[in-house]
């Protein structure tokens, strides 16, 4: 038996997972509210690319990978036939390379139908700095050539590096340096919140800020990073230790 760890996944009965949500941190989004916002970019996402035809969505391991298939779920449910869905890594991409150079490589999956002349949606969980952004324009121009590329994010916390924006949002979340992002996924984590609270010890579902070595880009949830558990990933402004990758 090992120790758990406020805001770790906690074992509850035959094939139950708990998520402890961690001490100071308030929810900002529920269950109902995450649904929502899906619902509403997806719709968004139909009338901005008429009916979603030539859309494919590509989720940034690992809770966009998640959100992407979410997505593809809303969008054949409104238009009646399968939306292609696949992931895309962008480890190796990364401009911090030098600065970390240990690193989990995750999984990248193009659908069948690929991406040449397509357009094509990157999801993500929680938009920050821009970097991991900038990673995954990298590695889709080696998979392919996209008529036009535009990025889905659950959440927005502003204090961006890089001139990127998004496309589609979920819930633009105003924050600080200091405050860090938690977003849990039932897939990943056994429930579906949006958490805010200080920065402090790095929990699952948690990433830490862009300016250190290893910061995500979207700092709130990044894939997992070296010495990281399965679906960790946490963003935090202003530090440089985290669970997940700088966004």
């Amino acid at each position: 038996m090992h120790a758990q760890h406020p805001g770790s996944a906690d074992a509850v009965g035959a094939g139950q997972v708990r998520s402890v949500p961690p001490a100071g941190r308030k929810t900002v989004l529920g269950p109902e509210e995450i649904s929502r916002a899906l619902t509403r970019v997806a719709h968004e996402i139909l009338e901005r690319t008429n009916g979603a035809a030539d859309v494919v969505l590509m989720g940034i391991p690992t809770r966009g990978v998640t959100l992407a298939h979410r997505l593809a779920s809303k969008l054949s449910q409104v238009e009646g036939r399968p939306a292609p869905a696949g992931s895309l890594d962008v480890t190796m991409y990364r401009d911090d390379l030098r600065l970390r150079p240990a690193r989990r490589l995750g999984h990248t999956a193009v659908p069948s139908s690929g991406i040449d002349g397509k357009i094509v949606v990157l999801v993500d969980d929680v938009l920050y700095s821009g970097r991991t952004v900038r990673a995954a324009l990298d590695a889709l121009g080696e998979l392919g050539r996209p008529r036009a590329v535009q990025l889905a994010v659950l959440v927005d916390r502003g204090h961006r590096e890089l001139p990127i924006r998004a496309d589609y949002v979920g819930k633009n979340l105003p924050t600080s340096q200091r405050e860090l992002v938690q977003v849990l996924l039932t897939e990943t984590d056994g429930q579906d919140a949006v958490m805010l609270g200080s920065g402090r010890e790095a929990e699952p579902g948690t990433a830490r800020g862009p300016g250190g070595a290893g910061a995500r880009d979207s700092a709130a949830a990044a894939g997992p990073g070296p010495g990281a558990g399965p679906g960790e990933s946490t963003h935090q402004a202003g530090g440089s230790i985290q669970t997940g990758v700088a966004r």
